[in-house]
């Protein structure tokens, strides 16, 4: 348990940041809970699967974020794939994974580091926000076994938790970097200038960094399973598989 409690806290860390940091303005976080932590079904799970409970869905909840922002910075992605307001798209890719399964036929149905890739290929004219939302959304669930609610006979392992976690960061500096012929960025996120100053995007995939790096090194303590680091320049790595 104490364990658990310690995810919870870094989960939280953030929030706490904002708000001695801003008390006026910031909104608290609300603590991340099991909504069905008194059910039955709580019999079946150890300390490990409410964690990854709770890992997945924070970092889902960051992904949706990060794909409304990166609507709101880059509008004409969103016009590729419908008339709809941003927050509905949203809604539609997280909430209907019952009906489409992440598999859009606009990005030709790829998932994963593939789906990453073409939102930065230069050929590609689809909606690059979608194709690099998909592409970590499916990546992040293949790494914990395509669940989202775990029990003591499931089984994650560390090293594609790792994995995934270098990934994101790959990711992210694409994200920030990748540029076509032109020099233009594919897609706009992070805003550094004279006159505004905006690394919420960069905080965030943090965030989900460092979710990802505690249950990768918990997984590993827990299972006496050693985790094979990799160093990598961001400027030239490459996604690792798992």
């Amino acid at each position: 348990m104490r364990s658990f409690i310690i995810v919870l806290l870094i989960v939280m860390l953030p929030a706490c940041t904002n708000i001695s940091t801003n008390t006026a303005t910031q909104a608290t976080k609300p603590i991340p809970e099991q909504n069905d932590r008194s059910t039955i079904n709580q019999i079946g799970k150890g300390d490990s699967d409410r964690m990854a409970d709770v890992e997945v869905r924070e970092n889902t909840e960051s992904l949706r974020l990060l794909m409304l922002k990166l609507y709101k910075r880059n509008p004409h992605e969103l016009q590729k794939s419908t008339p709809d307001v941003a927050e509905k798209m949203v809604n539609w890719v997280f909430n209907g994974e019952t009906q489409h399964h992440y598999q859009f036929e606009s990005i030709n149905n790829q998932q994963g580091t593939e789906a990453i890739f073409l939102a930065f290929k230069p050929e590609f004219t689809g909606d690059r926000v979608l194709a690099f939302t998909v592409g970590l959304q499916t990546m992040l669930l293949k790494a914990h076994g395509n669940k989202t609610d775990f029990y003591l006979n499931d089984s994650i392992d560390p090293q594609h938790m790792y994995n995934v976690s270098r990934n994101i960061e790959i990711a992210a500096w694409k994200l920030s970097n990748a540029r076509d012929e032109m020099g233009t960025l594919y897609l706009l996120s992070n805003e550094i200038n004279d006159k505004d100053k905006n690394l919420s995007f960069e905080r965030e995939f943090g965030k989900m960094i460092g979710r990802t790096d505690l249950f990768a090194i918990t997984l590993a303590e827990k299972s006496q399973r050693l985790i094979s680091r990799v160093v990598q320049s961001l400027a030239t790595a490459v996604f690792l598989p798992f």
